[in-house]
């Protein structure tokens, strides 16, 4: 077969495969889709029966407090009169020090249940002596307030889709992806060490498109944000490399001091030819977070690619997991496993202020976009946004333990992003849909389309209303809202 006929032979197989995919990949929404409404109903039923069991804590409570309060008479005039005494109780002989103040028979009894991997945050309720065998799980989802009870049981709609593109030249889990400043490129990286460069718009030029091979696993990624042609690339073993996009080269290859080797998270300040690197020593655990020790933060010159200042954070600080920059690289924020956020001032470069955010360790931290707040996400699941005006002063707050559950915060490390006017809050989940968070409004949130697996990483465009979303299914997708 003459060559020109191969390859248009081969370019017309091509496109008919890519149709095929199309139409698979469709298919395997809709069929996700169904799976996750019938999840939706099951879950509703569940939570209808929070209410009921509610109702009938309240119920034993108050009946255990009467009892309590009569046994507690008896036994104060049977000591003035007699010594210790057992009391019958049907055939059972029970000492009156240990009379089980509650309903005859029955002994309520909390258990925390993972049997289901698919629920986030569980209940068991199941009765004792004289009880039903059958077990009752819940799950709470709803906005967090200050008493720590859920006000409402969110339910999410789908997210109103204008397209969607799917990116699968990942074999392994996906652990980061980022938009570039201009929102033309994204660079997604996952466990095997790798980094893929790409574009999700046909009209974009692929000359920047590549593959970077890293040789450890990838925990953090940060597009330069001025000239939109360097892609900065923290690894597991220590090292941080610099990518030129249109050299397509390491121009660069850093290493962090050896007894820090996670480079969780990494930075580089809007204004500035600067970035911060946020790393981790080794810690005794088996989880993700169990795993890290101290923190080291220090600033490097991007014009030298030398080390300019460590941060100071005293003495064995706690990990540090996430950095945020305000509008004018003035200000760094950065979050830790102990629940702290800390503030610096990067002219002077030292610490400014801090205050204890959650009872556990933050895994992702944020400006808004006006300055005046910051947001935190805890591993419990806890989103808050802190006034800076009124430090300690929660200005809006959401309780997504549904989706971003402790178990699988022992896995992967959550994330949040905002979109580009800050009303919109997309959150990573252990499930195959995320959240995507309506700020101080009174919209329910929405939900969006399934991967088939945890959405490990999210990310906005920095102009439109498009995002990013990295999956534990080793695939990436580019959603357009309409």
């Amino acid at each position: 077969m003459p060559a020109l006929l191969k390859i248009n032979s081969e370019k017309t197989t091509v496109n008919r495969l890519k149709k095929d995919i199309k139409q698979l990949n469709l298919k395997l929404s809709e069929l996700q889709a169904l799976l996750e409404e019938k999840d939706g109903q099951l879950w509703q039923l569940r939570s209808n029966a929070s209410s009921l069991v509610d109702a009938s804590t309240e119920e034993t409570k108050s009946s255990s407090s009467v009892v309590y309060e009569e046994n507690r008479l008896i036994s104060k005039d049977t000591r003035e009169t007699c010594p210790p005494a057992t009391f019958q109780i049907g055939e059972a002989e029970v000492n009156q020090d240990w009379i089980v103040a509650g309903p005859a028979g029955i002994r309520p009894e909390i258990n925390i249940s993972k049997s289901d991997p698919n629920l986030s945050s569980q209940s068991s309720l199941r009765a004792g002596d004289g009880g039903t065998a059958d077990t009752i799980q819940l799950f709470q989802d709803g906005p967090y307030n200050e008493n720590g009870r859920e006000s409402h049981v969110e339910d999410f709609p789908e997210v109103k889709v204008d397209f969607q593109e799917t990116f699968l030249g990942h074999t392994s889990p996906i652990t980061r992806c980022r938009f570039s400043a201009s929102g033309n490129n994204i660079a997604s990286a996952s466990e095997d060490g790798t980094v893929r460069i790409w574009t999700y718009d046909s009209s974009t030029p692929a000359s920047r498109n590549a593959t970077i091979y890293c040789g450890a696993k990838i925990l953090s990624l940060d597009w330069e944000c001025k000239s939109d042609r360097l892609l900065l690339i923290g690894t597991a073993d220590g090292g941080i490399k610099a990518w030129n996009v249109d050299a397509k080269r390491v121009v660069c290859d850093l290493n962090t001091n050896e007894a820090f080797p996670s480079v969780l998270d990494i930075k580089c300040s809007p204004v500035e030819p600067i970035f911060v690197s946020a790393a981790a020593t080794k810690g005794h655990g088996s989880s993700h977070l169990d795993s890290l020790g101290f923190a080291s933060l220090t600033v490097w010159n991007m014009k030298t690619w030398k080390a300019m200042t460590v941060l100071p954070l005293g003495k064995d600080p706690p990990a540090i997991t996430s950095l945020s920059f305000n509008h004018n690289g003035k200000i760094l924020a950065a979050a830790a496993t102990d629940g702290m956020i800390h503030m610096f001032d990067m002219s002077a470069g030292l610490q400014i202020t801090g205050w204890p955010a959650h009872d556990s360790a933050i895994s992702s931290i944020l400006f808004g976009p006006d300055e005046t707040s910051i947001f935190s996400l805890g591993v419990d699941g806890k989103v808050l946004e802190w006034s800076l005006q009124n430090q300690g002063q929660i200005l809006w707050s959401r309780n997504c333990s549904r989706f971003c559950d402790p178990e699988s915060s022992k896995i992967c490390r959550h994330e949040m992003a905002l979109d580009a006017n800050g009303r919109r809050l997309l959150v990573t989940s252990g499930l195959v849909r995320a959240p995507i968070y309506q700020v101080r409004g009174h919209a329910i949130g929405l939900r969006t389309l399934p991967h088939s697996a945890a959405i490990t990483t999210v990310d906005w465009h920095p102009t439109l209303p498009l995002f990013v979303t990295g999956s534990a299914d080793n695939s990436v997708r580019v959603t357009s809202m309409s």
